[in-house]
């Protein structure tokens, strides 16, 4: 029986009913989509649809990686090919950093934030707080559509202009928040600077690392946070509940653990890539590897809900890396090499300073004169949207193993 503490049935479902829903329907959506989508057709060359019955079958179609979007949608834009709809039938067109062109369908809750939103007890009428940006990138949208769903109201409030936050924060009261935990530590650090009582009881946060250290100062402020995990991509692929045990996989996706490097899965609980097909009609993601680390964990979560759980975010299969709820590639890295040839080897370093996500660019030079040092912060700055720090060390300095990212950030 559904209760208050589950969205839908959907979420309490025997799991072999699941499963076999959720095959007839990617065999259903594969025939209907791939006349329009040419990426699909060759990712399926070979391989009929009616054989997709279960994930041994699935193993046989390849893995399409996050990190190859750049370049396929390069030659096949704006979608690369993925998306059987015409752009001008999207409801939006968005852009993340790369840049990588993103759809957005018409529908409720397209994104399938309603679900994560729900499990942090946010309920209709109440009043949220994003702080996920709506300029360009899907963060802000992807969870303003899942608040909508549940019929509360939305305070769009972007990324910046902190005072101006807390200033509405303090006449409109929100009782929710969404975001990045970093930001909502710099609001409460901030209402708490200018006497300002925090109205949040409930959090859905997502994009940056949620360390235990932050957890428990988060809490301390009698805020109820809970983890999502979301790409620009597949919306929320699987978010935390009441049980704090993992991550639970969202309904209409087929989640796989493969080995990093290959397109076989891993063995139960062995930790691997997450791939994800995505069943949605306007963007049919098929074995869509994303470039994240995690495990399955066995058994069902203590909170009732049926579907696979996720042990969280356990690194990066490889060195795209998010840092304050955005993505910096090594691409990005090179092309700032290329500006400036002067340089030998770079390495970005990610790390955590005060709770919060920082970046310092290592980058290898004979001298640091003529305000090279600021030069190479903006071009970082302009090159990933983010301000970072530059490091000048000798020529020579930098390990020779082709690691242009290094995130020295703790996984909790």
């Amino acid at each position: 029986m559904v209760t208050n503490a589950h969205y839908d049935a959907g979420e309490i479902q025997d799991p072999a009913s699941r499963e076999t829903a959720l095959f007839a329907r990617l065999r259903s959506l594969l025939n209907e989509a791939q006349a329009g989508a040419a990426a699909l057709r060759q990712q399926l060359e070979g391989v009929a649809t009616d054989t997709l019955v279960d994930r041994a079958a699935l193993q046989r179609v390849p893995v399409i990686r996050k990190g190859d979007l750049l370049a396929l949608q390069a030659k096949n834009p704006p979608f690369a090919g993925l998306s059987p709809v015409k752009p001008g039938t999207l409801k939006r067109l968005l852009v993340s950093p790369g840049p990588i062109f993103d759809p957005e369908g018409r529908g409720d809750d397209w994104w399938g934030s309603a679900r994560a939103l729900f499990a942090s007890g946010m309920r209709k009428e109440d009043i949220v707080h994003n702080a996920f940006s709506y300029h360009l990138t899907p963060g802000g949208h992807m969870m303003e559509s899942g608040a909508h769903a549940l019929g509360c109201a939305v305070i769009p409030a972007g990324v910046g202009n902190t005072d101006q936050q807390v200033e509405a924060i303090g006449v409109l009261k929100p009782t929710g928040y969404i975001g990045t935990p970093d930001f909502l530590k710099i609001l409460i650090d901030r209402m708490a600077a200018t006497g300002t009582a925090s109205p949040f009881r409930h959090a859905v946060v997502s994009g940056a690392a949620f360390p235990a250290s932050l957890q428990q100062e988060i809490a301390g402020a009698g805020i109820d946070a809970y983890q999502a995990y979301a790409s620009a991509e597949l919306g929320v692929a699987a978010y935390e509940t009441s049980a704090r045990s993992g991550l639970v996989v969202n309904e209409g996706l087929i989640v796989e653990i493969v080995r990093p490097g290959t397109d076989e899965a891993a063995a139960d609980g062995e930790v691997g890539e997450v791939v994800v097909t995505r069943l949605t009609a306007d963007y049919p993601l098929l074995r869509f590897g994303t470039g994240d680390l995690s495990r399955v964990l066995p058994g069902p979560s203590a909170c009732g809900r049926t579907n696979m759980r996720l042990a969280g975010w356990m690194g990066r299969a490889d060195q795209r890396t998010k840092v304050k709820g955005m993505f910096v590639d090594p691409a990005q890295i090179a092309a700032i090499g290329r500006k400036f040839p002067m340089l030998g080897r770079l390495r970005l370093v990610v790390s955590r300073e005060a709770e919060q996500d920082v970046m310092l660019l290592k980058a290898e030079a004979a001298t640091s004169g003529d305000g090279l040092q600021a030069e190479l912060e903006a071009a970082l700055q302009a090159a990933t949207r983010m301000r970072g720090t530059v490091e000048i060390v000798a020529p020579g300095s930098l390990p020779n193993d082709g690691k242009v990212i290094a995130d020295e950030r703790l996984v909790a």
